[in-house]
C-alpha cells in the first residue's frame, strides 16, 4: 500500500494545496483519475470479466500442477489489495473529497475491515487450497493493520489467513526481500498480483521504458506463473511517470506530457 503515498499524494493532494484551480479546458488529470479509476473498477463490467479471466487462467494453471510431480511442496504468493480486497470505496471517497493520501486515513479504512472481494479470488484461492498449495499473502500494508486485515480476510473465508501466512511491510515497499525465505520452504508456483512489483524485483523502481522492456522478457510468464489482475487507481505504473520529489502541479504536468493525444 505505500505505492498509494507515492501515488495519491500525487494524484490527489493537488486539490488539497492551496494551488490555483484548473484552468478551463484544460482539465487536471490528477484530480479526476482515481475517481474515475474507482468507478470503472466498482461498475464495469469489463472489470469483473478481466478479474474472473485471470482468476479463470490462475485455476487452469493449477489444475495443471496439481497432476505434476514435485519434490518441494507448492506455494502461491499472492498481494492483497486490489488483488483479493477491493479498496476502490476509499480511493473513490480520498478523491471525491479532495483529499491526499494519508497513513492515517488509509489505517482508518483498513480498521473497518470493509474491502469487499475481488471477482473470483475467493473461488480461485479456495481451489487452490483444496489442492494442496499453500498460500501466502504478502501485502504492503504495515504490521499495525495486522489485526484488521485478518479479520478482513477470514470473514469472506480466505484459506490460510492466519499470522504464519501473512506477510506484513516494515516499511519497505519491495517484497523480494520478503518472497525470499518463502522460496526457502516452498517452491513459488505462482505470484498474484496486480502491480508489477509483486512479481519480480526487476520491476523495483523502474522507469516506464525499462519496465515495458521487462514485460516484454517475461512475457512467458504471464498468464503462467505471473496472474495480473487490473487495477487503473494508483500504481508503480502510474508513480513511474512522476519525477520523485515533484510538486502536486509538477506531477499533473507529467502525466499530461506522457499521455498520447492527435
Amino acid at each position: 500500500m505505500h505505492i498509494r503515498i507515492i501515488l495519491l499524494s500525487f494524484l490527489i493532494a493537488m486539490a488539497a494545496c492551496k494551488t490555483p484551480a484548473p484552468v478551463a479546458g484544460k482539465p487536471s488529470m490528477s484530480l479526476s483519475g482515481p475517481a474515475w479509476g474507482a468507478l470503472w473498477q466498482q461498475r464495469a463490467a469489463e472489470y469483473k470479466a478481466l478479474c474472473l479471466q485471470a482468476y479463470n487462467i490462475a485455476t487452469e494453471r493449477v489444475e495443471v500442477m496439481s497432476h505434476q510431480q514435485t519434490l518441494r511442496p507448492r506455494a502461491i504468493v499472492t498481494d492483497i489489495d486490489e488483488t483479493v480486497l477491493d479498496n476502490s470505496a476509499f480511493s473513490a471517497r480520498a478523491a471525491l473529497n479532495s483529499q491526499p493520501y494519508s497513513q492515517q486515513s488509509w489505517e482508518e479504512w483498513t480498521a473497518l475491515a470493509a474491502a469487499d472481494t475481488i471477482p473470483g479470488a475467493l473461488s480461485f484461492f479456495r481451489y487452490a487450497a483444496a489442492k494442496g498449495f499453500t498460500i501466502y499473502y504478502l501485502t504492503n500494508r504495515l504490521e499495525k493493520e495486522r489485526a484488521a486485515t485478518l479479520q478482513n480476510l477470514r470473514k469472506f473465508g480466505f484459506p490460510f489467513a492466519d499470522d504464519e501466512h501473512l506477510v506484513m511491510s516494515s516499511g519497505n515497499s519491495n517484497k523480494e526481500p520478503r518472497r525470499g525465505p518463502i522460496a526457502q520452504k516452498f517452491e513459488i508456483a505462482m505470484l498474484v498480483g496486480d502491480n508489477l512489483g509483486d512479481f519480480a524485483e526487476a520491476f523495483y523502481h523502474q522507469l516506464p521504458e525499462a519496465r515495458s522492456t521487462t514485460v516484454a522478457n517475461l512475457q512467458a510468464e504471464f498468464g503462467h506463473r505471473f496472474i495480473i489482475l487490473p487495477n487503473v487507481m494508483y500504481g508503480d505504473w502510474l508513480s513511474s511517470l512522476v519525477p520523485r520529489g515533484a510538486s502536486p502541479a509538477e506531477a499533473d504536468s507529467a502525466l499530461k506530457r506522457a499521455v498520447r493525444v492527435y
